[in-house]
C-alpha cells in the first residue's frame, strides 16, 4: 500500500475511535514560513506534514482537497493540495514560487484574517471548517480579536506547536474569554518528525468532536 493509503487508514481507526465517521468538513491548513522554519522546510519536513493532514482532508472533504495558507510578515493563499498534486508540492509551489514571501518575521492576525474571508464571505457554507494551523513559537497576541470574532462561525482551529520556542499566547487559548464557543486547541511537540502518524491523529482530533457537538447545541451547525 502507499503511504498515503495507509495514512488515510490511520485517520479513519481515530475517526471511529472519536465518533467521527461520516462527518463532511472543509479542512485547511496554515503553515509558518517564518525565518526559524527555514530548516524544516529545507529538510523536506514541511512536506511530510502536508502529506500527513492532506489524509485527514481525504476523510473529511467531499474531493479530498486541502486549502493552504503559508505566512511570515506577509501571506500567500496557495492552490489546494490533493493526493494527486502532492508529490513535490512543498518545492514547487512555496519554495520555487517567487511569489512566496518566505523567512521574515511572524505575523499571524492577517493570515488568520484571510482564512475567516475564505469560509466567511467568498465560500460561506453550512459545512463545518477544520483549520490545522502550524506555528514554530512566538504567536502575536493579535490572534485573540479573529478567534473571538470567529467563535460565532462554523470555524474550529487546531493549533500546533512545534520546537522549543515561546509559546504562551496559544497555550492561554482554553482560558480565552469573549467567546460564544470554545473554537481553539493547541498542543506542542518539540520534535514533530518523531511523532507517529498515529499520535499526530490522536492529537489533531481530540477536541474536534466537542466542538462540533456543542457548535450543533448552539446553532452554529445545522
Amino acid at each position: 500500500m502507499s503511504t498515503i493509503s495507509l495514512r488515510k487508514d490511520k485517520v479513519k481507526i481515530v475517526l471511529t475511535k472519536k465518533k467521527l465517521t461520516g462527518v463532511r468538513a472543509k479542512v485547511g491548513l496554515i503553515l509558518d514560513i517564518s525565518g526559524s522554519m527555514r530548516r524544516l522546510y529545507k529538510i523536506g519536513e514541511v512536506q511530510e506534514a502536508v502529506e500527513r493532514i492532506v489524509a485527514v482532508a481525504s476523510q473529511f472533504d467531499d474531493d479530498g482537497a486541502l486549502d493552504i495558507w503559508v505566512y511570515d510578515n506577509e501571506f500567500s493563499r496557495l492552490s489546494e493540495v490533493t493526493e494527486y498534486n502532492l508529490l513535490g508540492y512543498v518545492e514547487k509551489n512555496i519554495l520555487n514560487n517567487d511569489e512566496v514571501h518566505k523567512f521574515g518575521r511572524n505575523d499571524e492576525p492577517q493570515v488568520m484574517a484571510d482564512v475567516i474571508k475564505k469560509y466567511t464571505v467568498e465560500e460561506p457554507s453550512d459545512v463545518p471548517v477544520f483549520l490545522i494551523f502550524i506555528n514554530d513559537g512566538g504567536c502575536k497576541a493579535g490572534i485573540k480579536k479573529f478567534i473571538v470574532e470567529s467563535s460565532t462561525k462554523p470555524i474550529f482551529w487546531q493549533f500546533v506547536g512545534i520546537g522549543d520556542s515561546n509559546f504562551d499566547v496559544l497555550r492561554k487559548l482554553d482560558t480565552m474569554e469573549g467567546r460564544y464557543i470554545d473554537n481553539a486547541n493547541f498542543f506542542h511537540f518539540e520534535d514533530i518528525e518523531k511523532v507517529s502518524d498515529e499520535q499526530l491523529y490522536e492529537n489533531l482530533l481530540d477536541e474536534f468532536p466537542s466542538w462540533l457537538q456543542e457548535a450543533k447545541e448552539k446553532g452554529i451547525l445545522a
